[in-house]
């Protein structure tokens, strides 16, 4: 933070220095990342200062965070554009990625953030993170990319190897409402290698990661083990660790946030790395991964009482949000009893929702098995939706395990063995152009869990499937002439996660 603004603002301390100035005038991308890997990441590697010798000290973070507390407060305008503070902690031990995004309820923010150089532990940004709370400071992080922990982020242990228990799952349960699902590197829901009979689990998994960066393709970087280690800790220790709510983000590196939409993709995500169609045709991106196997990003809903800065943070922290692989479909869940099997309008249902049960990123506490009451919209501008299913997970006999339920498809394609008819809804590969006669623009349902055990902890959330639309590898080829290897898609299902609801035992 503090280099970025002495190395881009005229003027600041350090501009003038002669190391600035060579990243200022590097002619090109590779003379740009000899440059950082000299002055960054080799001594960052031997233990040495990891600030380049331009930097100015703390003084000079302190002034950039200031810079970026005025512009968020600047361009908020209650019930029209909120903004929020925040900021990227990105820890990163052994090229384990353990990244977190820290959010402030309001302008009541410290000095200065706390950054990987103070404390590359999440123990240690938690420990930070209390100490602003007991100042009176409103905070919350939000880990990201999980696909590239290397295992640690769902991991049986701390990043120090210590065995997880009961103060570490409660603190993390405390500072962490929210774990993202879907970035610009990939999906960290599930991958096909250990979800086999998830039929729509091969969805934009950037396996090249593993590749490139040496982050191993293992079951502990992804959500849905997550979900169920959490509930096997809760009936072990009693509290959950992993009781994340749904988020999705693009991690764009060209300053353009929402920009999400496959046809859209014309200049990628990391600046010069995949700016051209020629390039993001061939090339690795930051020694990560494949650029064909990146995607424009993906996007948070917030169910909040008011577009405020106050009730978005208070709807986060209650979990009571979903992701979209960047559609802006729109997804509500509730879990409880007695809810009707139609609504004469969409108030109608949410009011009941709200009285008969709990929303999503909540908990179940009834006897009964749980009706879910579960709707979706369709993306404005969007092709329409193919289905609705519920992904269950729970721990039972010393074992985790889920299954995937189909609860509503469009033009009643559900069976009552809960099969689903496949639609037959390809995109033209010759301009794009998704289908518009088949799916539905809205489903809804109410579920009952055939399968419910009283005393086993259990945690359900929605995912929404839209029909097929083209990836933008394809608009690339159409537009811009050049060729991807056979084995990368030109076309996908996108689709949205709903935050959990959770049935806990102890």
């Amino acid at each position: 933070m503090g280099e970025a603004y002495s190395l881009m603002t005229e003027g600041a301390p350090g501009y003038d220095n002669e190391v600035a100035a060579a990243f200022r005038e590097a002619p090109d991308l590779e003379t740009a990342l000899k440059l950082y890997n000299q002055y960054v990441l080799v001594p960052l590697a031997g233990g040495g200062d990891p600030h380049p010798e331009f930097f100015q000290g703390e003084e000079a973070i302190k002034t950039t965070w200031q810079k970026n507390v005025e512009a968020t407060e600047k361009h908020y305008e209650p019930g029209t554009f909120t903004t929020i503070h925040a900021y990227e902690w990105t820890s990163a031990p052994g090229g384990s990625n353990q990244h977190r995004n820290v959010f402030f309820r309001d302008a009541n923010v410290p000095d200065m953030p706390f950054s990987a150089n103070d404390g590359d532990d999440p123990e240690e940004l938690w420990a930070w993170m209390q100490s602003q709370r007991d100042d009176g400071k409103r905070v919350f992080a939000i880990p990201h990319n999980s696909n590239e922990s290397k295992g640690l982020h769902f991991a049986e242990a701390t990043l120090s190897g210590v065995p997880i228990g009961r103060e570490y799952a409660s603190t993390s349960a405390s500072m962490e409402p929210l774990v993202e699902m879907m970035q610009v590197k990939g999906n960290s829901e599930v991958v096909p290698n250990f979800w086999p009979n998830d039929e729509f689990a091969d969805f934009e998994n950037a396996v090249s990661i593993q590749r490139f960066s040496g982050r191993g393709l293992l079951k502990e970087n992804f959500v849905r083990y997550g979900l169920g280690r959490g509930i096997k800790y809760n009936a072990q220790i009693g509290v959950n660790p992993f009781k994340y709510g749904f988020v999705g983000g693009t991690d764009s590196h060209n300053g353009t946030p929402s920009n999400v939409e496959e046809d859209n993709y014309a200049v990628g995500s990391h600046g010069l790395a995949d700016r051209t169609a020629e390039v993001r045709a061939v090339s690795v991106l930051d020694g990560e991964m494949l650029i064909s196997d990146s995607n424009p990003g993906a996007l948070t809903a917030v169910w909040a009482e008011s577009n405020t800065r106050g009730a978005i943070w208070d709807s986060m922290m209650a979990k009571e949000t979903f992701a979209t692989s960047g559609p802006r479909m729109k997804v509500r869940v509730f879990a409880g009893q007695g809810f009707a099997e139609s609504y004469d309008s969409y108030d109608a249902m949410v009011e009941d929702g709200y009285e008969k049960g709990v929303p999503m990123g909540g908990d179940y506490a009834g006897p009964e098995a749980p009706q879910l009451l579960v709707w979706a919209m369709k993306d404005p501008i969007g092709p329409n939706l193919d289905r609705i299913q519920i992904i269950k997970g729970w721990y039972e006999d010393g074992e985790m395990k889920d299954k995937i339920y189909d609860v509503v498809a469009s033009g009643d394609r559900l069976q009552a063995d809960g099969s689903v008819t496949p639609i037959d809804a390809p995109i033209d590969m010759a301009t794009g152009d998704f289908n518009t006669e088949k799916g539905d623009p809205e489903l809804m349902t109410v579920w009952t869990d055939p399968d419910w055990v009283p005393d086993v902890e259990a945690y359900y959330y929605a995912r929404v499937l839209q029909l097929p639309t083209a990836r933008w590898t394809l608009y690339d080829e159409l537009r811009e002439g050049v060729s991807y290897p056979g084995d990368v898609k030109r076309e996908i299902v996108e689709r949205a996660w709903a935050s959990p609801i959770w049935h806990e035992v102890n």
